[in-house]
Formats: structure tokens, sequence, C-alpha cells
């Protein structure tokens, strides 16, 4: 023991390192010391700072015996380290003594007298050592209990050891003893606050490695439920992180520059398109007749007659001009032999096949759930493979990737070509465009591409030509893409840019009515009708290519009607004429004399069959317009005029204080302002009827509903006045949340019938997506607190993303 009290001594003298005085817990001798210096710090109030002179050293040769004296000074070399590691956290060292002195100290050390009875004893000899030292001891302890109860942090250094920092949270001998537990606790948490260079790594258990192991091995599993970390931006959740990843994916390319000198894009790469399937030869027991008598026809003429027989319930297939051109194509595809049979279509009987695909059509109703998870999962995989590609390093959506499969022709209105056959298209038939410096798609196995391009002036993908009218198709990007997004937010603003000078363009065509030059008058005069009507200009066709649809500068004298005047209104002009799609256009419409004037003039001496505008066309026109703005067509006009109109008349029929579906039903309104302007009409839906009667039924109901919690009400109320108590208050306090749910929801029903009953014969749609800056949608929306979901869907919103983004609620168009 005392060869250890000499090594230990020449370590303090050398180093002064703490961690070898850990290693005389057990010495009886220390312990009775220690319990010494416990007593001294009882009297001075628990005062855990306790610091021995270092000049008590030197005096260790004159005692005799030498050996207590080194450990004195040992232990007090120890005790200058462990107590200034005591200062804030209240006892640490004596952790180092064991679960014995621990307890001992938590006992509030009741048996220290007798240990300082058996060290007065045994150092007797150092007894005026002592006394000459305990007045300094006591002084020095006045003055660390001042700076201990300050909660000073300041480091102090004395004989080489630095004293740890203040801990805020560690509780502070305040001249009270911790119990055991707590005591505990404290040291364990003193040893991660202790200065670097006391590292006592001996005092580690193994109990405590595994514990801390076994902690940082369940912190992954418990890290990714939390929400956020210290940076609000950093998302930890796994499900945040894979939405904020899907945010970062979106393109925002109306934040980047746009291409020049008409570059679309600069790399391009993509799959091709995705063919019709072949055709599969019907079943042994379809059978097709002419003149009453089985024929098996050949495969190419078995296809074209499916064509037919999938029609045959049609309106179509009564129509002579689509009987005529079918049977015509169809007798190219048959052998020799068989257009020597089949020499009339009323002898033909498809009645068996026409059944057989109604039968299929059945099947595929009621096909199950894993037949149609089948097919889905099958069309997904088609759309992940081809309904892609890649334009400047952003994957893209394609629109339309598949190939139209061959059918017959039904065109619009009475279309002179109806019933014609459309052909397959094969690779042989399709133009590639993409990147040099792309992989190019592979054709078929068996076949080639017509042409393979790198015109990056252009954005189709793929493009072929149509046999019934010889017009080009397209393979293009879907409306969410940067190329159509780009194209729209450019027509708007063009748009916008006619609203600065349509007054001064006005003035012009006002003037060119009074022309001395007749082409000059009917050109101001159609532009008036543009602009006034928003009608498109009509382009020149070719007879018999295509259906009998008029614009305004195609329209003939047959199409208006002059009346000097009509229903109490001056000048008015009716027009009656088949629009686009063969939609009629009709319309009464006051005009300004001059206007009046000039339609009659232009009508003189004229058959109904010939042009009103006969020194106009559409090329004469659109030449005028680009003189009086740079971009400027006749749909120009029509946008203009569209957009105009929402933004006015949103303004003046929207009210701020209506709920959610009253607001909707405002911007229908004026949203149908549009739609009649532009004359976007359909057909009731088939199931109009059925759905608004389902609706009645819903709102009687709801009526009924009504009248019976408002005599709950009523009753409730009639109850409350007799008895006067809280039950009953809050009877009638609930029955009139009741009665105002109820109207809320009434109010819904009827509004909705209504918006139905005023657009059964209006396409919303059409303007909606086409003619309307969707900036001034967005703006009502966010001004009025309307949800954006209410106006577009997902597949729309996908297609507005510029807009949703770039308009605030005081935009204006």
């Amino acid at each position: 023991m005392s060869g250890d009290n000499s090594q230990n001594d020449s370590q303090i003298d050398s180093n002064f390192r703490a961690n070898d005085s850990h290693k005389h817990k057990k010495d009886k001798e220390h312990r009775h010391k220690e319990h010494k210096k416990d007593k001294d710090r009882e009297k001075s109030k628990h005062n855990n700072s306790e610091h021995k002179d270092p000049s008590e050293k030197k005096h260790k040769d004159k005692h005799k015996d030498g050996e207590k004296h080194r450990e004195k000074d040992g232990e007090k070399h120890r005790e200058k380290d462990g107590e200034k590691h005591r200062e804030k956290d209240g006892e640490k060292h004596r952790e180092k003594d064991g679960e014995k002195h621990r307890e001992k100290d938590g006992e509030k050390h009741k048996d220290g007298e007798k240990h300082r009875d058996k060290d007065g004893e045994k150092r007797k000899d150092g007894e005026k050592h002592k006394e000459k030292h305990r007045e300094k001891d006591k002084e020095k302890r006045k003055e660390e209990r001042l700076k201990s109860s300050g909660d000073s942090a300041k480091v102090k250094k004395e004989n080489g050891f630095s004293s740890p920092h203040h801990i805020k949270d560690e509780p502070e001998d305040d001249g009270y003893t911790l119990s055991p537990k707590e005591q505990n606790k404290a040291l364990k948490r003193s040893r991660d606050d202790e200065d670097s260079d006391y590292k006592p790594k001996k005092i580690k258990t193994e109990d405590v490695k595994k514990a801390k192991k076994r902690k940082q091995e369940e912190v992954p599993d418990v890290k990714p439920k939390k929400t956020k970390g210290k940076d609000k931006g950093q998302v930890v959740e796994g499900k945040k992180k894979k939405v904020k990843k899907e945010e970062e994916e979106k393109w925002k390319w109306w934040e980047e520059e746009r291409h020049t000198d008409g570059v679309k894009w600069k790399f391009l790469e993509h799959k091709g398109p995705v063919f019709a399937p072949p055709y599969e030869p019907l079943p042994e027991n379809v059978k097709f007749y002419y003149d009453g008598k089985t024929v098996k026809l050949s495969p190419k003429a078995e296809e074209v007659a499916t064509f037919f027989a999938k029609m045959l319930d049609h309106e179509y297939t009564t129509k002579d001009i689509f009987r005529k051109n079918f049977f015509k194509d169809w007798k190219k595809e048959m052998t020799a032999d068989e257009r020597n049979l089949i020499t009339g279509l009323s002898k033909c009987d498809f009645t068996e096949m026409s059944s057989y695909f109604k039968a299929q059509s059945e099947a595929r109703k009621q096909m199950t759930k894993e037949e149609k998870l089948k097919i889905k999962l099958e069309n997904e995989r088609l759309v992940a493979e081809y309904g892609f590609c890649v334009m400047d390093n952003h994957k893209e959506r394609i629109a339309n990737f598949r190939i139209e499969p061959p059918g017959l022709f039904r065109g619009r209105g009475n279309h002179p070509k109806m019933g014609k056959l459309k052909r397959r298209i094969r690779p042989e038939d399709i133009i590639i465009n993409c990147s040099k410096d792309s992989k190019v798609p592979t054709p078929p196995s068996g076949h080639k591409w017509k042409e393979i391009r790198h015109d990056n002036k252009v954005t189709w993908l793929v493009s072929w030509t149509e046999n019934i009218q010889g017009s080009i198709k397209y393979i293009m990007l879907n409306p969410s893409s940067r190329i159509k997004g780009e194209k729209d937010w450019q027509k708007y603003e063009t748009a916008r840019r006619l609203k600065k000078c349509v007054e001064k363009i006005r003035n012009t065509y006002r003037e060119d009515w009074k022309s001395k030059e007749m082409k000059a008058r009917q050109r101001s005069v159609a532009l008036y009708f543009i602009d006034k009507l928003a009608l498109r200009a009509g382009n020149e066709k070719e007879e018999g290519e295509t259906a009998d649809t008029v614009g305004c500068c195609s329209l003939r004298v047959e199409h208006i009607k002059l009346y000097p005047e009509m229903d109490g209104q001056e000048y008015v002009v009716e027009f009656d004429f088949p629009g686009k799609d063969s939609i009629r256009y009709y319309n009464k419409v006051p005009v300004e004399k001059r206007v009046f004037k000039n339609l009659q003039l232009f009508m003189e001496n004229k058959q109904p069959e010939d042009d009103l505008f006969d020194r106009l066309n559409t090329t004469i026109l659109n030449k005028h317009l680009q003189d009086l703005m740079d971009g400027l067509t006749a749909k120009v006009f029509r946008t203009y005029n569209a957009s105009i109109t929402l933004q006015q008349q949103l303004n003046e029929l929207t009210n701020p204080d209506d709920n959610v579906p009253a607001k909707i039903l405002s911007y229908n309104r004026a949203n149908r302002a549009v739609a009649i302007l532009c004359n976007h009409q359909r057909a009731p839906p088939k199931t109009f009827e059925k759905s608004m009667l389902n609706l009645q039924t819903k709102i009687d109901a709801k009526k009924d509903q009504l009248a019976d919690a408002r005599r709950e009400l009523k009753s409730a109320k009639a109850d409350a006045k007799v008895k006067r108590d809280e039950k009953t208050k809050k009877l009638v306090e609930s029955k009139k949340k009741a009665v105002q749910r109820i109207e809320e929801q009434l109010m819904k029903l009827e509004v909705q019938a209504t918006d139905r009953e005023e657009n059964k014969q209006i396409a919303l749609g059409t303007s909606k997506l086409n003619y309307l800056d969707p900036r001034i949608s967005v703006a009502w929306c966010k001004k009025f607190g309307v949800p954006i979901e209410k106006i577009y869907n997902k597949t729309q919103r996908e297609k507005f993303a510029w807009a949703i983004d770039m308009a605030d609620e005081d935009f204006a168009f």
C-alpha cells in the first residue's frame, strides 16, 4: 500500500494526473481521511470547493511517519482534482470510492465522527502542521463558496488542473444531500461533462457499452418518424422526403430562358410509336352471308367487313354517302372472286358479326378484377416504355404515342368522305424526329422507318400522312409539357398585347368602312365581325374534300339576312351558317349603320351561293393584321375577346360574401358568356333528363328533411321557455346548427341544378382550356378563396402549372 502511495506521489509530482488517484478506492486509510474532509465540509455548509495549499507538500520530509504524509499529500492532490469536479455536480468524486461510500454519504456522514477519531490518533505527529494550514483552508473555502453560489462558469487553474465548466442542467449542492439514486444519476452525467484531459475509461463497464451500442442501433429506426430536423427545410420523414423529391422533379421551365431563333429543343430522344395490334380472324362459327348464302371472306376483306359490322346499329350506316364510300373501298380489299360475287351492299348480311362483337363488348364489361388488373398493368407498362421522352435533359410526357387503328372514316357533320377506309399505318409510313446524338427508335422486326429526321425547329416526334384527306398526323408532347406550355403562354401574352392597341385597330377599321376601295371596305367589315362576334376567319376549302363549313371570310349571301328594324332594334343582321365541326351558328346582332349599309352593298346583284366578301380571303386578312400588330391573327382577336369577357364577367358576377358553391356558379356563368360568344355549343347529354330527375329527387328529400329540422327546432324552443335549464338550451343550439347545415346542403343542390340546366347545351371546357388565359381563373380563385381544384381538374392543373405558379390574386388580363 505504501508502495502504491509512493508511486502515486511521483505521478502527481510529474504530471498531476487524476486518473491514477482512482487506484486507491479500497484503501482504508484513504477512506478515513475522506470522511475527515466530509466533516470539514459539513461544518462549512457542505461546500464542495475544498482546496489544499500546495505548500503543504514541502513539509513531507519533516514528519517521521513519511508514508502517512505522502498518503496525505497524495490525497490532497487527488482531492483537488475531485473537489474541483464536484463544485457544480454535487459530490462527483465519491463515485470513485464505490457504492459503499455513496451509501454513507447519502446518510449525511453519520459515522464520520468515528473515522475522525481514528484519523486523529494516527496523525498525532502532524497535528501542529494541520493547525497551521486549517486557517488557510477556511479562508479558501469562504472564497470558493462565494464563487460557487454565483454560478460562475469561469475556469480556474491550480497546480495544473482546470475545474470543469458550470453545467446548467445539473443540480447544485445548496445545503442538502442528494439521495444515493440521485447522486448516482448526477455522477453518471458528470462523466460526459468533464474536461477532455480527464478520461476515466476504466470506469466504463461492459453493461454501459452494450446499452450504448443498443441505443445507437435503435436510433435509425426511430429517426425517420421525426417530422423535422434542426433545419426547418430538412424533412426527415420517409413519405415527406418522397413528396419533396417529387416537387423538386417538377420542371419550372417558365423560370428559364427560352430558346431563340426558332429552336424548340437541343436534345430529343424517344422510343417511337406503338402500332395497332394485328387483325385477329373471326371464329369459324361466326358467318358472313351474301344473298342468303355463307361466304368465306379473305383476311383483308373480312377485316374491313368487321369495321362495318361494328357500326351496324349506328345511324352512319344508314346514310347513302357512307354506304357508297364504304362499299367502294371494301371492294378494293377483296380478291377477284369476291369482287365478282359481291356486287351490292344491300345483299350483305353482317348480323352474326355484329352479334359477336356485342358479345365481346359485354364480356369485357363482365371481366374479373384480376383480368382488368392484367390489362391495366400492360397499359401502364406501355406508358412507362413509350409514353415518355427525354427533351433537354428532362423527362416529358407524350400525348398520343399510339397509332390509330384502321377503321371507317366518320368525319363531322355531312362529310363527303364519310365511310371511306382508314388504312393501317405501318412503320414504312412513319417519319421519326429525334436528336442526332440520341438513340434512334428501333422499328418492329422486319420493318424500317420511312425517314429519320433531326429537325429541332419542330415540336413533333413522329409524323405520317393519312390516306383519307392527305393530311399529316403527328405524335406530339402532352399539354403539360414545356413545348405546349410555352405555346399557350405566348398565345395569351399576344392577346394581352392586343389589349394595348385594340382601340387603335378599331378606329382604323371604322375609318375603312368609308373607303373608296371595295377591298378595304370588305376587309374592315369582316374584321368588325371577327372583333365583335369572335367569328373564326374561315379557310378556303376544296370542293368535295371537306364538309361545308364556313367562317367569316367564306360567308355566302345565303348565310345572312338584313333587317332595318327587328324586335325594337335597328340594323339587325341575322347569321345562320354551319361553323366548325358543322355546328350551326345562329345569331341576331344589331350592328352599326355604316356596317349595315356596306352589307347591303356587298349583297347587290349576287346569288345566294355567291361569296359575301368576294374581294377577301384569309391570306389577305391575316397579312393586313400582321401590319397592324406583330403576331396578330384572327384567332388572337378570338382569344382576346374571350379572356377579356371572362375578366369583366367575373368582376360583375362575383360576390365576396357568397359561399364556395355560389362563387363557382358565378364562375360558370362568366365562362358560359364566353362559350356563347365563341359559339361553343353541344347537344344535351343523353343522360341529362335522368340525371336532372335524380337531382330533383335529392332536392325534394332535402326540403322534407329541412321541414322536419325546423319543426324540431320550434319544439325545442318551446321546451326551453318552460324548463329554462342548461340541457334544453344546448338542445336548442344543436337544432339551430342542424337547420343551418341542411339549409346549406339544400342551397348547394339547388345551385348544382341551376348550373346543369343553364349549361346543358353549352360546352364550357373548350373555351376554358383554349381561349381563356388561365391566370385570370387562378387569380380569381386566390382572391376569393376558391380551391383551384374546383375549377381545374388534375390534368388541367398540370397543363396550367405555369399559370398557377405565376399568377397572384392581383393579376389582371
